[in-house]
C-alpha cells in the first residue's frame, strides 16, 4: 500500500510538530539538570526521526496500514511534552517534572521505535540503500538510549513506598544529590512546590495526577524524614543541633518558634510563607488548619536559647540555620475571596480563572515528622533539665486544639468546640463578631416559620453572619443551615431569595461546607435563582455554582444538571457583574472535558463573542474561555460562525497581554485544523500583530505567534510547490 492522502496529511502534521516542538525548546531558557538532560534527549529523538519521515515523504516509500494510526499517537504525544515544557517553570517540583518528562521521553522514544519498524517492514525494493542504512542506525540509537538516572532512583523509592518495604538510603541519597535538593532552602522549595501541584490537582479534579503526586509527596516526606535522621546537611556544613529543635518545615533552628492551629510548632518565618503561598493544612499532621493565627512558644523559644549557651553555639550568626530566606515568597492571585460577598452585594472577581480553594484533608495520608512528639518531649526533658521551672514541658511542641500556652486561652477551637465558641465569643479581624450555635439554631427555626417576614429576616441575619467569618460559616453549616436556606430559593419573596442564595454562597466558601450544600441537592434550586431571582440572586447563584465546581465530580454533576444552559443565558442577558460571574463559572466547568460541548450547545459562544468588545470590560475572560473552548471542533466553528475571527485579530492588535495570549491561541487552534478558517485569519490582517507579538509578548503569546507564522509561511509553501507542480 503506498501513501495515500490521509497518510501524507499524518505525516506532514507529525513533522510540523516535530519542528514546532525543536524550535521550542531552542527558544526556552536553559532548564535545571536532570529535565534539561531529558529535554535535550526528546529534541534527539525527533530531530532524528524527521529526517527518515521526509525520506519516506520524499521516496514515497509504501507503507504499512497502521502508519497513519501511529504518527497521529506520537503527533499528541509530542504536543503533550511540548504543552509540558511551555508551562513548566522553575517554581514546579523537581522530583514531579522529571517524572513527567522522563515518561513522555519513553513514550516518543517507543512510538518513533514502532514507527521506523513500520517503515523498515514495508520497504521492498528501497529507492537509496542510504534510506535504509539510516533507518537500521536510528533505530540503534534508540534502543541504546536508556532512562535518566534521576527517574531510575524515584521510581525505585516510588516502588519502595508501594512496597512498604524499607526506603534504600543510597537511593535517597542519590535523588538528592542528583536533583540539587542539597540545603534545606531547596528542599523546602521542593515541599512547597509539591504541595502546591497536589492543591492544583486537586481542584482540577485531575485524578490520576492526583495519585502521582500524593507518591511524591510521601516520598518528599521520606527525603526529609532521612534529613532529619542523618543529619545530612549538618553533617555538611559541619553544625549540629538537636533534631527537636528543628522547624519541621525548614529543617533549620527555630528561632521564633509558634503554634498553628492543629498545635504543632514552627519558625515563624517558614510557617508564615508557608500559609502565604495559600497552603492551609499543617504540614506535620495534615490537619487543616481552621485559623492562621501563630502564637508564640516562648517555652521553646527558652529551651532552644539555654541550650544554645551552654553549647557555645551562636545561633543568630549561622547563616545555614538563618530561616529568614528559607525560599522565595510568593503570594498567589487566584484568589477566591474569603470575604464571600463584596460591598454592595457583589460577590467574586478572580483575577486569574481558577478558584484557591482550601486544601481537603485526607485522613488516610499521612505526613508526620520522623521526630514524634512524645519523642521530641522526652528528648528536651533530658537536654535542657536546668531550664527554669518557670517554663512547663507539657505541651511545648504540641499543644492540644484548644488548649492553652501559658495560661492564655489558645483559641485553636476545633470546629465541633461550640461550647468553647458559646462561653467565648472572640472578634473576628474586627468585622463581625463570632456567633453562638443556639443562635443560629434559631434562625434555622425561624427559616422554616409560616410567616414570609420572619423568613426572609433569619436569612438575611445568615447572610450577614457569614459575609466575613470564617468560624461562623463553620458553625451555621454544621447546625444543620443548608436545607431550610435551599428551599427558600423558590419563594416567590425575591428579596428572601436573594438572602438565601447569598447565604448559601458565603458557606460554600468553607470547604466543610461544599459537600452538604451538594448532597441536599443544591443544584437544580440554584438554578431556579438563575431563571427566575433578580439581578442579585442571579449574580450570587452563578457564583455559588462555581464555588461548588471545584469539588470532587462538582463539575461533571454541574455540567449535566442543566445548569449551563442556564449561566450562557445569564451571560446575555445579565447585569455586567452577573455576566462576569457566569463567565466565571463556565470558565470552572470547561476544565471538564465534556462541558466544553455542552457549553458550545447552550449556546454561549455568540455572546461570549459579542463580549469580547472592549467597551463591555469583559473581553479578557470572554476570551479565556473562547480558548478553552477552541480546543474543540464544535467550539472552533462556532468561533468562526459567530464572527469571531475579526475580533480575535483585534485583540491580538490591542488587547491585554493576557488577552493577547489568548486569541492567539485561539487563531493558531482555527488555522491548525481548517485552511478555510486559515484564509478567514489572513484575510483579516493577522500577521503584522502576530509579528510584534511574537516580539513582544508573554513568552507563552510568542511561541503561539511564532507558530501561527511558521503555520502561514508552511502554507504558502505549500500552495507554491503545488501550483508549479
Amino acid at each position: 500500500m503506498h501513501i495515500g492522502q490521509t497518510d501524507t496529511a499524518s505525516v506532514t502534521c507529525l513533522i510540523n510538530s516535530i519542528s514546532r516542538f525543536v524550535h521550542l525548546v531552542s527558544c526556552q531558557t536553559v532548564k535545571p539538570m536532570p529535565f534539561q538532560k531529558i529535554c535535550n534527549n526528546m529534541v534527539g529523538v525527533l530531530k532524528r526521526l524527521k529526517p527518515v519521515l521526509d525520506d519516506a515523504m520524499d521516496y514515497k516509500i509504501p507503507l504499512h496500514q497502521n502508519l497513519c494510526k501511529v504518527c497521529e499517537e506520537l503527533d499528541i504525544c509530542v504536543n503533550e511534552a511540548r504543552d509540558f515544557i511551555e508551562k513548566w517553570g522553575p517554581k514546579m517540583s523537581k522530583i514531579h517534572s522529571v517524572l513527567q518528562s522522563g515518561t513522555l521521553l519513553i513514550k516518543l522514544q517507543s512510538t518513533s521505535l514502532d514507527i521506523c519498524h513500520m517503515i523498515v517492514k514495508s520497504l521492498e525494493s528501497p529507492p537509496s540503500a542510504s534510506v535504509l542504512a539510516n533507518l537500521q542506525h536510528y533505530i540503534q540509537e534508540l534502543q541504546c538510549l536508556k532512562k535518566e538516572t534521576a527517574m531510575v532512583y524515584i521510581e525505585k523509592a516510588l516502588r519502595e513506598q508501594r512496597e512498604d518495604s524499607e526506603p534504600c538510603k543510597e537511593n535517597l541519597k542519590e535523588i538528592i544529590e542528583l536533583l540539587k535538593l542539597t540545603s534545606t532552602q531547596e528542599l523546602l522549595n521542593e515541599t512547597i512546590a509539591v504541595e502546591k501541584e497536589r492543591l492544583n490537582a486537586e481542584r482540577q479534579k485531575m485524578k490520576g495526577d492526583l495519585e502521582e503526586i500524593n507518591e511524591i509527596v510521601n516520598l518528599v516526606r521520606v527525603l526529609r524524614d532521612y534529613v532529619m535522621k542523618t543529619e545530612y546537611f549538618a553533617v555538611k556544613s559541619g553544625v549540629s543541633f538537636p533534631p527537636y529543635f528543628r522547624c519541621p518545615l525548614s529543617l533549620e533552628l527555630m528561632l521564633d518558634p509558634v503554634i498553628v492551629a492543629s498545635g504543632q510548632t514552627y519558625e515563624r518565618q517558614s510557617i508564615k510563607k508557608w500559609l502565604d503561598h495559600g497552603l492551609t493544612v499543617c504540614p506535620k499532621t495534615r490537619q487543616r488548619l481552621t485559623h492562621t493565627n501563630l502564637i508564640p512558644n516562648y517555652t521553646v523559644k527558652a529551651m532552644i536559647a539555654t541550650w544554645c549557651e551552654e553549647n557555645n553555639n551562636n545561633r543568630s550568626s549561622n547563616s545555614e540555620h538563618n530561616t529568614g530566606n528559607a525560599f522565595e515568597e510568593q503570594k498567589g492571585d487566584n484568589s477566591f475571596r474569603s470575604n464571600g460577598e463584596c460591598n454592595g452585594g457583589q460577590n467574586i472577581e478572580l483575577e486569574k480563572w481558577e478558584l484557591q480553594s482550601p486544601y481537603i484533608h485526607s485522613r488516610s495520608e499521612s505526613f508526620s515528622s520522623s521526630i514524634s512528639s512524645s519523642d521530641c518531649l522526652l528528648a528536651v526533658s533530658k537536654d535542657v533539665s536546668r531550664v527554669s521551672d518557670k517554663y512547663q514541658i507539657t505541651n511545648v511542641l504540641s499543644v492540644e486544639a484548644g488548649g492553652t500556652e501559658n495560661g492564655k486561652n489558645n483559641n485553636s477551637n476545633t470546629p465541633n468546640s461550640h461550647s468553647r465558641v458559646d462561653s467565648h465569643p472572640v472578634s473576628n479581624s474586627g468585622l463581625n463578631e463570632l456567633t453562638t450555635s443556639s443562635h443560629v439554631n434559631k434562625l434555622i427555626e425561624d427559616l422554616q416559620n409560616e410567616s414570609i417576614e420572619v423568613k426572609s429576616t433569619a436569612a438575611e441575619e445568615l447572610r450577614l453572619l457569614t459575609k466575613h467569618n470564617t468560624e461562623n460559616r463553620i458553625i451555621v453549616g454544621q447546625c444543620g443551615a443548608v436545607m431550610p436556606l435551599l428551599s427558600l430559593l423558590y419563594s416567590n419573596g425575591k428579596g428572601t431569595q436573594e438572602h438565601a442564595v447569598t447565604a448559601l454562597l458565603n458557606l460554600s466558601i468553607n470547604e466543610d461546607n461544599k459537600p452538604l450544600i451538594m448532597e441536599a441537592g443544591a443544584i437544580e434550586p440554584l438554578i431556579h435563582v438563575l431563571k427566575t431571582g433578580n439581578d442579585g440572586a442571579k449574580e450570587n447563584s452563578a457564583a455559588a455554582l462555581f464555588s461548588l465546581s471545584v469539588m470532587e465530580n462538582g463539575k461533571a454533576k454541574i455540567g449535566r444538571s442543566g445548569a449551563i444552559k442556564a449561566l450562557a443565558e445569564l451571560l446575555a442577558s445579565g447585569t455586567l457583574r452577573g455576566k462576569k460571574d457566569a463567565a466565571t463559572a463556565l470558565y470552572n466547568l470547561s476544565i471538564f472535558h465534556e462541558n466544553k460541548a455542552r457549553i458550545v450547545q447552550a449556546g454561549a459562544v455568540k455572546f461570549l463573542v459579542e463580549l469580547t468588545d472592549p467597551a463591555d470590560g469583559m473581553a479578557d475572560k470572554a476570551v479565556a474561555l473562547l480558548s478553552n473552548l477552541s480546543t474543540i471542533a464544535e467550539g472552533r466553528l462556532e468561533i468562526a460562525r459567530e464572527g469571531g475571527i475579526p475580533s480575535l485579530v483585534e485583540i491580538v492588535e490591542s488587547g491585554s497581554q493576557r488577552g493577547k495570549e489568548n486569541a492567539a491561541s485561539i487563531l493558531l487552534q482555527l488555522c491548525l485544523h481548517s485552511s478555510r478558517f486559515c484564509t478567514l485569519v489572513l484575510q483579516e490582517g493577522a500577521v503584522p500583530p502576530l509579528v510584534a507579538l511574537s516580539q513582544s509578548g508573554t513568552p507563552r503569546a510568542k511561541e503561539k505567534a511564532q507558530q501561527l507564522l511558521s503555520h502561514f509561511r508552511n502554507q504558502r509553501e505549500a500552495a507554491t510547490t503545488k501550483g508549479k507542480s
